[in-house]
């Protein structure tokens, strides 16, 4: 099981707690977890990525093992770590502002 650690805004959308659980096949990449996270919860369909490109939206950024994983390509393997349920793979609302 993979765990995935949601910012409250999308944690609100999807009527679920901060850390869920996901059953992915195959590979564990950004693409696959973000996949079967939408696949469980619909509404975030283009909340965290574009409907179309499949590309992060401004302001979001993903996190595992305490590296910022956000401009890695979506298709490279996370670390082990969060492959075995270990280490979560977190969404984080950016902040911005001035």
């Amino acid at each position: 099981m993979i765990r995935v650690v949601l910012p409250g805004h999308l944690r609100t959308l999807a009527r679920t707690e901060a850390e869920v659980a996901l059953e992915v096949a195959g590979e564990v990449t950004q693409r696959t977890v973000l996949d079967a996270l939408e696949a469980r919860y619909p509404m975030l369909c283009g909340a965290i990525r574009d409907h179309v490109t499949k590309q992060r939206r401004p302001f979001l950024r993903f996190f595992a093992c305490g590296e910022d994983l956000s401009h890695e390509p979506p298709d490279a393997l996370l670390p082990d770590a969060v492959a075995a349920g270990a280490e979560p793979f977190f969404v984080i609302g950016a902040i911005a502002g001035g």
